[in-house]
Formats: structure tokens, sequence, C-alpha cells
């Protein structure tokens, strides 16, 4: 009977598993199904779950209509100049709120806090002016700028979580042979951050890579505009052009699965160094 039940068990929970994936994996599955779909099955009833023949049209014609490659250029400086950016300013900021208690230490972490809670919408007006005033408007210095300042706060939160999982006897110990506090820093603490620093990196890229709002407000410009912009383009006031907006959604997806598996391997490794020097 306790095995019957234990069958049951297992087996409902692999079922759950098994809808859960379907549920999470079929809109990718149909995303890509219509980019390979001609234009003229993409609305046919009833609705065709493969296509009769694969088709790269949608993918030629986005190349054709707009400066796709531009785009996708564009987003690229952007996302990762600000993730480097935000990465190398946290590393330092989460460091010392980790390691160090000062005077403001914890209002500077309420304030962290409370930029989370505050909707970006509400200071669009303002930060268009001083945009405007500072002539950045309609170019990547502008997205790289607010993407930055944007992203510090929470990425110093996330970044100091993993710092105080890290014993301080580790600097303590480089420093009594000789380093400095930032050499210990960088040359053992560092190693052993990887996994946060690579959770870290990710996270800064792939809000920069689909943040759209600002992009719009700030970049009228079509040789800046980035990937979320041109995409937005396949929206029109009468008409949604899927096929385009499927294959573009598609190689939109292509730079964060190559930057999931080139960090997936820096994780590993990061965790294998800690556990060696633990």
């Amino acid at each position: 009977m306790k095995k019957q039940l234990a069958f049951a068990g297992k087996a409902g929970k692999a079922a759950a598993l098994g809808l859960y994936l379907i549920f999470m994996v079929f809109p990718l599955y149909w995303m890509v199904i219509t980019s390979l779909k001609p234009r003229n099955e993409i609305f046919t009833l009833p609705l065709q779950y493969w296509p009769e023949r694969i088709s790269f049209e949608n993918y030629i014609q986005i190349f054709k209509i707009s400066k796709f490659h531009i785009y996708i250029g564009n987003s690229l400086i952007v996302s990762l100049t600000s993730a480097a950016v935000v990465l190398v300013v946290t590393v330092l900021s989460g460091y010392v709120l980790a390691r160090f208690t000062f005077r403001g230490s914890k209002q500077l972490m309420i304030a962290f806090f409370v930029t989370q809670m505050v909707p970006l919408f509400i200071g669009f007006s303002t930060l268009y002016l001083m945009m405007s005033r500072m002539g950045l408007l309609n170019k990547q210095g502008s997205l790289i700028l607010m993407y930055t300042v944007g992203l510090v706060p929470f990425c110093t939160i996330m970044l100091r979580g993993f710092f105080q999982r890290i014993p301080a006897s580790l600097e303590e110990a480089a420093m009594v042979d000789g380093c400095s506090r930032l050499s210990a820093l960088f040359r053992v603490i560092v190693p052993v951050m990887m996994p946060g620093i690579s959770a870290t990196f990710i996270f800064a890229f792939v809000q920069n890579w689909n943040e759209l709002f600002m992009a719009i407000m700030f970049i009228d410009k079509e040789s800046s505009k980035t990937l979320p912009v041109a995409m937005n383009s396949f929206i029109t006031k009468f008409d949604i052009d899927w096929g385009s907006m499927s294959a573009a959604t598609v190689l939109s997806i292509i730079p964060t699965v190559i930057l999931f598996a080139i960090c997936q391997r820096f994780i590993v490794e990061g965790l294998t160094q800690g556990a060696v020097k633990g």
C-alpha cells in the first residue's frame, strides 16, 4: 500500500511538472513556429501547430524593412556597457556595505530599498528635461546613464547579500600575508564571489536588453534606436505584423541565451573555487 501511494505521489508530481513545462514552453514554441510560417498561414483556421512549409521570409523581411542589425548592435552596446559599469560600482559598494558600519549606512540601505518601491514613470518628465539640457537626447549615453543609475541600488543590495555569506577571515588572512584591502577583495573575494557576480551581471544585462519605456522616450533617431523600440514599431494603429514580431523576438532571445550559457560555466567554476578556499 505504501509503495502504491509513493508511486502515485511520484506520478502526480511528474504529471504536474510536465503540465507546468508545457505551459511554460508552449509560448516559446508558438513564437518560433509563427516566425517560420509563410505570412498567409499565420492567420489560417483551424490553427496549424506546424507549418506546411517552413519559410524564412519573416527573418528576411525584418532586415529589409528596417535597420535591424543596427538595432541589435545598439542594444548590445547599451546593455553591455551599462551592465559592466553597474558591476564595477556595485562590487565596491556591496563590499563596503557588507563589511563596514558607518554613520548613515542603515539610512543608505533604506534609501536603496525605497528606490525600488517608486514607479519609474513618475519621474519621466523630469528625466526627459534633464537629458535635454545635458544634450543627451537621441544618444546612447542617455540610456547607459539612466540604466546604470536605475540598477545600482538593487544590484548593490544583491551583492551585499552575497558578500555577507563569505567569511571576513578570507580577506583578513590575505591582508596578513601582505595584500592591501583592495587587492584582497579582487584577488581573494571576487573569485569566490563569481556566482553572485555572474547573477548580478545577467540581471543587469537582461533588464537593459528588455527595457522599452526610457528607450522610446529618449531615443527618436533611427540610427540610435535599440531592439525593443524597433520591435515596438511592428505594432501599428490598425495591425500587428506577427510574423516580423515573432522573428525579431526569436533573434532578440539569442544574445541572452548565449550569455546564460557562458555565465553558467563561470558560476560552476566560482562554486568550485569557493569550496576549495573554504
